[in-house]
This record gives C-alpha cells, structure tokens and sequence, in this order.
C-alpha cells in the first residue's frame, strides 16, 4: 500500500483545501468540453437557461447531427457530478438527444457559455467539529406540467448535510399530475425514499443524525396530504407507492414543513429561474468560485 497523501485529483474530480473547508471542483473537465466543441472563446453568460424560453419541439425547426449532440450532452452530464447548477438545464435538453433540433442546440450552447464563465466554481464542504451535531435538511420542489409535450412535471430534489450539498436530483415525474398539490406530492415521494436511503447510509457509516431530517416543502395542501391521513380519501386516483412520504412522515423519520417559495432551493431543479434568483440559489446551494476563498 502506498500513501499518496491527501486527496487531489479523482476521475476528472478535484479536490481544495481553504481556511473554509473543502471544495470539490472539475475545472480541468470542465475546460475540456467547450476546447471540444470550439467554444472556448465564446461570450460568457450569467445563468444555464432563459427563464422565459421552454425546449419544445417544432415542426419548422432545423434538424442537427444526433451524434454531435449526444456527446456534447454525455460530457455535461458528466459535469453534473460537481456542478448542480446545471442539473436542470441539462436534464431538459437531455431529453430531446434521439431527435435533437437546432433550437435544443442553442440551448446546450448557452449551457457551455455558463460554464464557461463559471469555470472556477465548485461545491464547498464547510468544516465541522466532532462535538457538532449532525442536521440533514431536505428540499423538495416541482413544476406541475413544466413539460408542454407530455404534461408531466418536473421533480427536483437536495438534501443538504451541515449546509452542503450531498444528494440532488432533477427529473421528469412518471406521470401526469392533475393538480399542483398532486405533482408536489409526488415530488416529496421521491424525495423520502432518497432520505431513508441517506440514512441507511450514514448508519453504515457509523454516523448518526441528531434529528429526523426536516423536508422543506412550498406547497401546504401537498403537506397536509402528508400528515393527515383524512386526506387520502380525497386523492384516491395517486398511486399507492407515492404514499410513501406519509408512511415515512407516520413513522417520524421525516418531519415535512412548509417553505416559502423563494426560499425553497429546490426551484432551481424544475424550472429555469430569473437571473437575481438563480445567483442567490446557487449561494444557497454551496456552489461558490474557490479563487476568492484562497
């Protein structure tokens, strides 16, 4: 066995040590993408995706090389791993990569640009004393009918340990939510089987968590779905297995609270948000640029 010292260089991860904490970054990855692809001197831009454009599919639209497309999109989901601020913009141009449109290849442009202009940007782990305690905090989010093809909403989830990110998550929902409270609800769903994994986890581990983790939702008719089983009767037409967050909430292994909207971090998972909001969720998140925290 050798010792090759601390950790720095990982599978295109790559990790700082500040008077902060630690930083997990993949600047050299991510310098590579748009070298790729020719962009390295483009013009850089503030967010991943406009708030007001939605990717669909046109009928009058260019067609473009699926080859190309696909591998631009493989490396920046790869990027993903250290980079949740991209996760949602990416996840939605993810799903056009059979049939890929000129408009779907601007939008991944426009992705490159971000990360282009945020290339010294990572996560940062904030450090702890052995005498604090441990507090997992969950958020959870969906944008009820986001997907104007199929309707289905988009779910977006973090669970965030000692204010740093270690789980995320941005995807299209199974299936069409009638109503908003529903997809919100679903949302949470998938959001407390991610939970009781953690905590599996962290148990294997030999880590014990203080309290039950506290999921943060901005919706109160989704929470009170969850702590009052009167309620059932009046959405007989879910699923049984999404009922999963009420079991989980009845079992006190998560304590589900209502969380304003503009304070819920999740949002940025399931829509494109305004420019002010996008930079004060990525604070929010631990993504910061570690060359002003040397």
């Amino acid at each position: 066995m050798t010792n090759l010292g601390k950790l720095a260089y990982f599978l295109g991860m790559e990790n700082i040590r500040t008077s902060k904490g630690l930083i997990l970054y993949q600047t050299k990855y991510a310098t590579e993408i748009p070298k790729k692809f020719n962009m390295l001197d483009c013009n850089s831009s503030i967010t991943p995706s406009d708030a007001n454009i939605r990717n669909e599919v046109k009928e009058d639209d260019e067609s473009i090389d699926p080859t190309m497309f696909r591998r631009l999109v493989g490396s920046l989901r790869y990027l993903c791993q250290s980079r949740l601020d991209i996760s949602y913009s990416v996840g939605t141009v993810s799903r056009f990569m059979s049939n890929p449109l000129k408009t779907h290849f601007l939008a991944t442009k426009k992705i490159l640009r971000y990360i282009n202009g945020t290339l010294q940007y990572g996560i940062i782990f904030p450090e702890t004393q052995e005498s604090e305690q441990l507090i997992m905090i969950g958020y959870s989010d969906a944008d009820w009918c986001g997907d104007k093809i199929d309707r289905r909403s988009s779910t977006g989830f973090v669970f965030m340990l000692q204010g740093a990110p270690i789980s995320w998550s941005s995807k299209k929902q199974s299936i069409a939510a009638l109503l908003s409270c529903e997809a919100e609800y679903l949302a949470g769903s998938y959001a407390a089987c991610q939970a009781n994994w953690l905590q599996n986890v962290l148990e294997q581990l030999v880590i014990k968590l203080e309290k039950s983790i506290k999921l943060l939702i901005d919706n109160k008719s989704a929470i009170n779905l969850a702590n009052n089983p009167i309620s059932h009767g009046k959405r007989k037409h879910i699923e049984t297995r999404f009922h999963y967050l009420r079991d989980q909430v009845n079992k006190c292994k998560i304590k589900v609270e209502y969380c304003p909207t503009l304070n819920q971090v999740a949002d940025i998972f399931t829509k494109p948000v305004k420019r002010v909001q996008f930079l004060k969720l990525r604070r929010e998140l631990s993504v910061v640029c570690f060359d002003s925290l040397n």
